[in-house]
């Protein structure tokens, strides 16, 4: 049972670490993500925080008792509001089924790649004797692969429409001077790169563990017995 690192010279061990690495990286940075929406209407600020799982409900309603009017009656001279304007922002929208999707593929996929990590450091003489392990390493990155493109295709549609339903379109007939911005999504774009890019990474490495298989060893004795 002595950890055998040399396996780490390997290309198969190298990309190991990197789909450890980039999977933290991927889900980390969507959730532990905190967005905010400022709004300025009327003469009113104020500011709403959203995140991850992006399951947004949020209304904010500014009133715009601009239009003071005098009571001449009273000797004390009350002030009522002529006019109550109110602009309603609701910003709503469910994004959570895409990135749920997303950061459980990134945690299943570190899990993952810390259990081949211990194969292959406590276990590499029967992973290398036994033909059926390097064929389930196989497939189980294939359903990484497909796991991560589906995922990130996902999560970048989603983010698109998070973008859109933070930004809502105000009435300019109603909210006359009324803004809702919000903050920068710089974090979520980089957690999209990071996806694609453990899709890359996890495509790569098939080439790497089809070597270890039986269907290529096979093929390689097939071409020296037919020299």
């Amino acid at each position: 049972m002595d950890m055998n690192l040399l396996v780490f010279q390997e290309p198969r061990g190298v990309m190991r670490i990197l789909h450890l690495i980039f999977s933290i990286c991927a889900f980390a940075t969507i959730s532990g993500y905190t967005g905010t929406i400022y709004y300025t209407c009327y003469q009113q600020t104020a500011a709403d925080k959203f995140g991850y799982p992006f399951l947004i409900a949020l209304e904010r309603n500014f009133v715009n008792q601009s239009g003071i009017i005098a009571n001449a009656n009273s000797s004390t001279a009350n002030s009522q509001p002529s006019e109550n304007i109110v602009c309603p922002i609701q910003v709503v929208g469910d994004f959570s089924s895409d990135a749920k999707f997303f950061v459980t593929t990134g945690v299943l996929a570190m899990l993952y790649s810390l259990a081949i990590i211990y194969v292959y450091t406590k276990l590499d003489n029967m992973y290398k004797s036994n033909s059926k392990l390097p064929l389930y390493d196989f497939l189980i990155t294939v359903i990484f692969g497909v796991l991560w493109l589906s995922s990130s295709a996902a999560w970048a549609n989603g983010l698109t429409g998070l973008k859109s339903a933070t930004n809502p379109s105000l009435k300019p007939q109603v909210c006359k001077n009324c803004t809702a911005i919000s903050s920068s999504f710089s974090t979520l774009n980089i957690s999209v790169i990071f996806g694609f890019l453990n899709f890359f990474l996890w495509a790569a490495d098939l080439w790497f563990i089809y070597k270890e298989t039986s269907w290529f060893q096979g093929n390689q004795m097939q071409s020296t017995e037919g020299i």
